[in-house]
């Protein structure tokens, strides 16, 4: 537009001195070039306008379809330190809990190539398995909020839920079937009884058992002939004998644990063996000892399902606070 212009006023402006006929041929063309049509500015506009209107909703208005999420304030960043360091406190005693499964596997021979066929009831496994499921957990959320990964806090908020939910379950279920508890506790010691010389383990577990509770055996002492190594046709020394946490006085000296003090106590009869070793089994009385720190258990699961319930919240409001558009999305 502005060479056309340029170009009229060049026609336009009188240079020198023409003649009439001259003037004649030069005023047509310069009426032609007027009659023209120019585009004006107001129809600049509006194609401008028009071109606008084909343009992407979230290119003509980015801010409504891209918001820029609101920086955090203080109490986000406290919360965000606060679930950094509540998840690195479960990680260490995770970690705590891993090493003493392994040390205990390791120290046992139970990774053993002879030895892998016990390695289920072997209880360090349990420290193993809860030992990896807390360290990757809380290692998930330690990352998530130190890095502000949305990825990593779902899959935290995730988990702890999934920990919840089996919790509530499992006690759901021991409510439920707490009248079988006396049948599952007898073949749970039952099962101690009979590895009480192959796991160390086991061996301690009912070693405590019936020194703090004062028994032996499942329902009584005589309940130790079913042990390979304790049974009066076993060819060792210990035949027809029961553990020494059995016996009244284990002590010898009042120092030093007498390991045979229950020495062929299975040959005898209950009244000779009252004065040697305790006659009554452990199963009624842990039963008793466990309803009477029903309480205790009760308030000890509370407070577990309260301390993942606070992770999970700060895990929540740290994604929240990251991920404006939604929890899971």
């Amino acid at each position: 537009m502005a060479p056309l212009r340029e170009r009229l006023s060049r026609l336009l402006r009188p240079r020198r001195a023409v003649g009439s006929g001259e003037s004649s041929r030069l005023l047509p063309q310069a009426s032609r070039l007027a009659e023209l049509p120019y585009p004006s500015d107001d129809d600049n506009d509006e194609g401008l306008l028009v071109e606008d209107t084909h343009l992407p909703a979230a290119e003509q208005h980015p801010e409504e379809w891209c918001p820029v999420p609101p920086k955090p304030g203080a109490f986000s960043h406290c919360v965000r330190y606060l679930a950094f360091l509540w998840n690195l406190l479960f990680l260490l005693l995770g970690l705590l809990a891993l090493g003493v499964g392994v040390w205990g596997l390791l120290a046992k021979g139970s990774l053993q190539h002879e030895r892998l066929a016990l390695l289920g009831s072997d209880p360090m496994l349990l420290f193993v398995l809860a030992g990896l499921g807390a360290s990757a957990v809380s290692l998930a959320g330690c990352l998530g909020a130190l890095r502000s990964s949305a990825c990593l806090l779902r899959f935290f908020v995730g988990a702890v839920l999934a920990f919840v939910g089996l919790e509530v379950l499992g006690g759901l279920l021991l409510f439920a079937a707490r009248r079988r508890l006396r049948d599952a506790l007898r073949a749970a010691l039952l099962l101690c009884l009979l590895h009480y010389q192959q796991e160390p383990d086991l061996r301690l577990l009912v070693d405590e058992v019936q020194r703090a509770l004062s028994c032996c055996g499942l329902g009584s002492y005589r309940d130790w002939e079913s042990n390979p190594y304790f049974n009066c046709s076993a060819p060792g020394v210990q035949a027809c004998s029961v553990p020494a946490s059995c016996c009244l006085d284990p002590l010898q000296n009042g120092s030093v644990t007498n390991d045979q003090c229950a020495l062929g106590v299975l040959r005898l009869g209950d009244m000779e063996a009252a004065g040697v070793v305790h006659l009554g089994g452990c199963v009624v009385q842990l039963g008793a000892w466990l309803r009477g720190q029903a309480g205790s258990i009760a308030t000890g699961a509370a407070v577990l399902v309260l301390l993942e319930a606070a992770g999970l919240l700060m895990a929540l409001k740290v994604l929240a606070d990251i991920a404006p558009g939604g929890v899971w999305g």
